[in-house]
């Protein structure tokens, strides 16, 4: 099967989480700069969503330019990919609407955990069927930042329950950890 229908599909659902999340932005109740106040959390939520599904696209697409084809196992794991991502919306507005209250975060870092898992298991499946001397292979290496990401998020969801603040900490630290695209690929690409 060719992979250009399922980047393609990627990428419009991808953009539709996106432009789901921003509709939760309402407008202030106000002209002036303290009508934004109240908006700060929902905005602060959607900044972290708005970067976490960036980096999801952006290794997403690194990670099939260099595959050749797919198959039925890689659509279903590219559709339980979307399936948490498509939830980022909920928990980045319950999360940005409670002001980062414990379960809300909590909720927000077991998607978060979920998704990384299922992109883990997206990169398994393309390289089962891409092989150990693949390109894939080579550039995927051991996957240590995927699988300390995901270490992290098992930390930070309980961590929820005693300090959001510091769960939400963590939130950031992996997406900082991931805002420069996956390296490795672009090298083997050139």
């Amino acid at each position: 099967m060719s992979k250009e229908r399922m980047e393609t599909f990627s990428d419009g659902v991808i953009a539709i989480i996106i432009t789901v999340m921003v509709l939760e932005l309402r407008i202030p109740q106000g002209a002036g700069p303290a009508a934004l106040r109240p908006l700060y959390p929902i905005f602060l939520s959607y900044v972290l969503s708005f970067i976490n599904l960036g980096i999801y696209w952006t290794n997403h697409h690194h990670l099939l330019q260099v595959i050749e084809r797919v198959n039925g196992g890689v659509l279903w794991a590219n559709l339980h990919l979307l399936f948490w991502l498509s939830l980022f919306p909920f928990a980045t507005a319950w999360m940005g609407e409670n002001n980062f209250s414990t379960w809300p975060v909590a909720l927000y870092g077991l998607d978060l955990l979920l998704a990384a898992c299922a992109y883990y298991v997206l990169a398994r499946a393309l390289l089962s069927l891409h092989g150990a001397d693949s390109t894939l292979a080579a550039a995927l290496g051991s996957d240590f930042k995927g699988r300390i990401s995901i270490v992290f998020y098992i930390i930070a969801v309980p961590v929820a329950f005693l300090n959001s603040w510091i769960a939400c900490a963590i939130y950031v630290l992996v997406a900082a950890m991931w805002l420069i695209p996956d390296q490795r690929i672009e090298k083997r690409l050139a």
